[in-house]
């Protein structure tokens, strides 16, 4: 879902710059995708046409749909599969052939970047990823460019057994659809900036943030990214990033990540406060004025 705005951004400027009056699509009339192409059009440039051949022709399956574009010499990469298979940098989502009966285990033959956690490395790994105002920029020490780090964490964490997913979702057009994704590096980025922030956001804006966070992707899972309310979430969530700089280092094994070490400048925690031991400097006794007046609502 994530990559379809960005397809949609291009599909619309290529199609203004070559002055085409349609833009077309593969999708099925069952799928998400076709409500996130089309509405995405429909907000960037309403006077295109949209061609859905699956839905509009006389095909009526994506092999038929392979087949004409080999006869008008469509150049696609499509090849035939038991599976619809999509994948781009972030991950990949898979569906179709024997995944559509829920009652049987996915296959190995289908993932892509990933191991199984029974059959990955027996050594644990350790990486070390900074971020600087929540974005990442560098593993294990080296400075390099966001699409380099993704794809490292990717063969980092594909080989650790780390990022599957197996579900049942909920489509727009009101159906149920089994499908599963491995996304390693995500699954990776996600844990570490999670821990970063808290650290370094304050009790309201990490629990806020946290529950909106399943809204946004619902937002971006209904295809509503050019939507004032996604922008509108993005300048708050940018406004939140400010203070998540610092260190996370994780460790990797048979499908599990587990953090090692948290290290920031804007740290909030205060070992002082936090300790048991006899280095306590927490102000026990503030408490019991504290607690009186938390009770007080509710207090008959």
């Amino acid at each position: 879902a994530l990559s379809r705005p960005i397809i949609v951004k291009h599909l619309v400027d290529v199609a203004k710059k070559e002055k085409a009056y349609a833009i077309a699509h593969g999708c099925t009339g069952k799928g998400n995708d076709q409500v996130r192409f089309e509405v995405g059009v429909k907000v960037l440039a309403p006077n295109l046409k949209i061609v859905a051949p699956l839905r509009e022709w006389e095909l009526k399956s994506r092999e038929e749909e392979i087949e004409y574009a080999k006869i008008k010499n469509i150049p696609i990469e499509a090849k035939k599969s038991s599976y619809s298979i999509d994948s781009n940098l972030w991950g990949s989502s898979i569906e179709c052939g024997i995944l559509e009966e829920i009652d049987k285990e996915a296959p190995e033959d289908i993932f892509m970047f990933t191991k199984s956690p029974d059959k990955a490395s027996g050594l644990a790994e350790s990486v070390e990823i900074e971020f600087k105002e929540g974005i990442p920029l560098s593993l294990n020490g080296e400075n390099m460019p966001a699409v380099e780090l993704i794809g490292r964490l990717n063969k980092i964490g594909g080989k650790h057994g780390l990022g599957r997913a197996d579900m049942v979702e909920n489509r727009l057009v009101g159906i149920k659809s089994r499908e599963i994704y491995e996304a390693p590096a995500a699954a990776i980025l996600y844990f570490a900036h999670r821990e970063l922030e808290s650290i370094v956001l304050d009790r309201e804006t990490y629990h806020f943030k946290d529950s909106i966070s399943g809204e946004y992707a619902q937002i971006v899972y209904n295809g509503l990214w050019f939507t004032p309310l996604r922008e509108g979430l993005d300048r708050f969530i940018d406004y939140t990033q400010g203070p998540v700089t610092g260190r996370i280092k994780l460790k990797l094994y048979k499908g599990n990540i587990k953090v090692v070490k948290r290290e920031s400048k804007n740290s909030r925690y205060s070992f002082k406060l936090a300790t048991y031991s006899d280095k306590d400097k927490f102000e026990h006794k503030a408490s019991e004025g504290f607690i009186k007046i938390w009770a007080q609502s509710y207090m008959r």
